[in-house]
């Protein structure tokens, strides 16, 4: 789509991006070639199908700390992802980039996890460190180039390159680095079909998209970790930034309740790590003067990120976050039971992989091998929390019919 045929609300979108910007009429286009609609920019198109997919729909009962309960309080893989999906547009509307595609990207970052959040993912990567490995943004890309089956024209959801570069390097390169780890298969089989660039920096709407996970994680878990009383307000004083705003919030409000107390001063810690991913990262491109998307790539380094000082906040925060929360020994009892629920599975299935359902049979050629491994593995990180739990009570209880 030139200028001259673009209707005029998306030419008027392209007027409102920055130079660094991705700019839909100019993508590196889709896969399998498809007529764009004029009404829908492609990167609106990528969203749309991505809300739509039956991935996107799991994410409702995929939790990320907590086991899935009867709570509905906390956060799910869904609620986690809409939070990405509202401060990156936030972000990307300030720095005059992409909206459509920082939100498709923060939309998808989650889709290749598996059930029972951090624990159940480390329950499959153990499971298939004999057979090629596990990697939740690899599972992403598998999802909607692979597993997806929705379009008679091809399997996946067939995104743009943008987007899939932005899925699946949106922390940076992933070769030519100090320390890069080895390539995820899914991520190696897919480079030999379309090359991603996988040497360079993503876009910098992929790096909102990063960021605003970080940012989005952060408040949650402060906010779910208070409720789930993992910790209290007196303990988090042990992280300066976030000691500060719950007091500077109670000062102003000093009769203010425990719930309200809690809500305004993520809200505020929010929205200063949000400012401060702008200022710094106008101050960036000030410096590095990037006039298009592709100079984004090229630059060598991260355009969008926290200050220094900023940065060290986060830190200190996740230091806090991972002994008082991610293994507190509520979550620990809870985590070590969802694991066993992913080993039992894994190791059954793949022993008997005629058990799988039919529909996830094709494919399989017989036990231990990696293609079912592979399919038994696809199979599992499908799973919401609740499904797993109830499949592992069809093939394991003897007093349950299958």
């Amino acid at each position: 789509m030139d200028q001259r045929s673009a209707p005029s609300g998306i030419a008027a979108l392209r007027d409102r991006l920055a130079p660094l910007a991705c700019d839909p009429t100019t993508s590196r286009g889709r896969l399998h070639a498809e007529k764009e609609p004029a009404t829908r920019t492609a990167f609106q198109r990528d969203r749309d199908r991505i809300i739509h997919c039956g991935a996107f729909r799991r994410l409702r009962y995929k939790t990320q700390v907590f086991v899935y309960d009867d709570n509905d309080s906390y956060r799910t893989r869904l609620t986690h992802s809409l939070e990405v999906a509202q401060i990156a547009r936030s972000i990307s509307r300030f720095l005059g980039l992409n909206e459509d595609l920082a939100e498709a990207l923060a939309l998808a970052h989650d889709l290749g996890h598996t059930c029972f959040g951090h624990a159940g993912e480390e329950a499959l990567q153990e499971c298939m460190a004999d057979y090629n490995g596990f990697d939740h943004n690899a599972q992403s890309l598998r999802i909607v180039t692979k597993l997806e089956h929705r379009y008679i024209a091809f399997d996946g959801l067939n995104l743009t390159w943008e987007a899939l570069e932005g899925l699946v390097k949106h922390n940076g390169p992933l070769i030519g680095r100090e320390n890069s780890k080895p390539l995820p298969l899914a991520i190696v089989e897919y480079s030999k079909i379309q090359d991603l660039d996988l040497d360079t920096w993503p876009s910098a709407e992929a790096q909102v998209a990063a960021i605003s996970d970080d940012i989005a994680y952060n408040g949650h878990d402060i906010d779910d970790g208070l409720r789930a009383g993992l910790f209290s307000i007196d303990d988090l004083a042990q992280v300066p930034f976030v000691d500060r705003a719950f007091k500077s919030v109670r000062a102003n409000n000093r009769d203010v309740e425990r719930e309200r107390l809690i809500h305004e001063s993520v809200r505020s810690i929010i929205g200063m790590m949000v400012d401060d991913v702008i200022t710094e990262s106008v101050a960036r491109t000030e410096k590095a003067k990037p006039s298009s998307a592709k100079d984004v790539r090229a630059l060598g380094a991260q355009l969008v990120g926290f200050s220094p000082e900023m940065a060290a906040n986060d830190k200190a925060l996740k230091g806090f976050l991972f002994p008082n929360m991610y293994r507190h020994t509520k979550v620990n009892r809870m985590t070590s039971k969802a694991r066993r629920v992913v080993r039992d599975l894994f190791d059954l299935l793949l022993a008997e992989p005629h058990l799988l359902p039919k529909e996830w049979q094709n494919g399989i050629d017989g036990p231990k091998t990696l293609k079912s491994a592979r399919r038994v593995a696809d199979y599992i990180a499908g799973m919401t929390d609740r499904f797993a739990l109830d499949e592992h009570t069809r093939l394991f209880d003897p007093a349950v019919k299958p």
